[in-house]
């Protein structure tokens, strides 16, 4: 059926969706009895695989090394601040903080004076696999917060601020923010925790024979918590000038949000059975190395950053540090979205600037 419909899209190179039968069937039922929606869709599709993408960027210089993982250095020159160590998702490559030269987090807030680094989770071989999430904070991200003269201050976005608070619980770190960060994952709701088991139970005996959880699992789940989005954006793409700035950042969002390496098995494993199923973080039962993980006990400033229009992380997971600032941007719109400098840059360099000297 898809091969009669869709012989140009499905014999071009491919830049994603990933996976792609996926993404078609949601396509003919998101659209069953609106053909016109359908047919804008595919016109969608098909500009977006079709748009010319450039010379791959080269990443910023790596300051430290641990295993797999770097520490990219953005720092501006001459600046004398604590560094500012930003933590990534597992999910996803770590360049939606850089997505674009004038989309940037990272060398916006270096222009504003800040030492921004950005840590580079790498790409894991099988032989990797029982790397899970507590050993993704004990043995990568503690060894690369001890390589700095002072304690760092953490910035965790998604997933990242999950790691990034069960290390300032387990070393001193002069400061930490969140950014739509799950904690509470029963905040997911029963019908969409159900949904995730469910992909887990039929894709676990794979991931466990591979040793590695492939993003296409990932990103299955992701379009299931709203499946209407994931068509209707590719929809208003076919409407957008072709080349234009709009059109460019659709691209370099969307083919970060379809790339990204494969998770450790133990850490796909974690994160759907501890996490996602028993919600060890939000009930106070996760520990490591002895230690309950607890964000309570935190004695560093922290801050929280939540969107009430997040689809990926709902607002109902996050942690609710006393000091929670309360977005109208969704899960990437807020770092990358035409309202990201005011909604979230600006308030995070702001919480940055009142946070006491380096001694």
């Amino acid at each position: 059926m898809f091969g009669q419909m869709l012989p140009p899209i499905i014999t071009a190179s491919q830049h994603g969706p990933r996976p792609l039968p996926l993404f078609l069937e949601m396509l003919l039922a998101e659209t069953a009895t609106a053909p016109e929606r359908r047919a804008a869709a595919l016109a969608g599709l098909r500009a977006y695989q079709d748009a010319p993408r450039g010379r791959v960027r080269k990443p910023m210089p790596a300051r430290y090394r641990k295993g797999k993982a770097r520490l990219r250095d953005y720092g501006a020159k001459g600046a004398t601040g604590r560094a500012v160590l930003f933590v990534p998702s597992l999910i996803n490559p770590p360049h939606i903080l850089d997505l674009l030269p004038d989309v940037s987090l990272l060398r916006w807030l270096a222009a504003q004076g800040h030492r921004p680094f950005l840590l580079d989770w790498g790409t894991q071989a099988p032989a990797g696999g029982t790397l899970d999430l507590d050993a993704h904070v004990t043995r990568v991200l503690l060894p690369l917060i001890a390589k700095f003269d002072t304690p760092p201050i953490l910035v965790g976005y998604c997933l990242g601020g999950t790691l990034a608070l069960a290390a300032a619980c387990l070393t001193e770190v002069a400061g930490l923010a969140l950014i739509a960060a799950p904690w509470h994952f029963a905040g997911f709701g029963a019908a969409a925790r159900a949904d995730m088991a469910g992909l887990w139970a039929s894709a676990k005996p794979a991931c466990e024979a591979l040793g590695l959880v492939p993003m296409e699992v990932l990103q299955s789940g992701f379009w299931r918590l709203d499946p209407a989005r994931t068509i209707a954006k590719y929809e208003a793409f076919a409407a957008i000038e072709p080349g234009s700035a709009a059109a460019q950042r659709f691209v370099a969002m969307e083919d970060w949000a379809n790339g990204g390496a494969p998770l450790p098995y133990a850490a796909g494993r974690q994160l759907f059975e501890e996490c996602i199923a028993q919600d060890l973080p939000g009930s106070g039962a996760w520990q490591i190395a002895g230690t309950t993980i607890d964000p309570a006990a935190l004695r560093c400033p922290t801050v929280d950053f939540v969107s009430l229009n997040d689809r990926i992380v709902p607002a109902a997971t996050a942690a609710n540090l006393p000091d929670r600032h309360d977005l109208g941007a969704g899960h990437v719109g807020m770092i990358v979205g035409r309202g990201a400098r005011s909604q979230l840059w600006e308030p995070l360099a702001g919480w940055l600037n009142a946070l006491p000297p380096a001694k």
